[in-house]
């Protein structure tokens, strides 16, 4: 993941996820690029917002 700004969530707190599901989008750069989940599991806690500016490595979603 690059660092920008996060544009949108795309799950939600009980959420099933898979691995390599598109669970936020952010842009940098001028580009639109969707963070994929690293793993499967459930949506534990979403630690990013709308509007949020996220570096690379951190923690944006925590599963079950």
């Amino acid at each position: 993941m690059m660092a920008g700004t996060v544009i949108e969530v795309l799950v939600k707190s009980g959420d099933d996820v898979a691995e390599g599901q598109d669970v936020i989008i952010i842009e940098s750069m001028k580009m639109q690029l969707p963070v994929q989940s690293e793993l499967a599991g459930k949506v534990k806690d979403i630690k990013v917002n709308s509007g949020d500016f996220v570096n690379e490595g951190d923690t944006i979603v925590v599963l079950d």
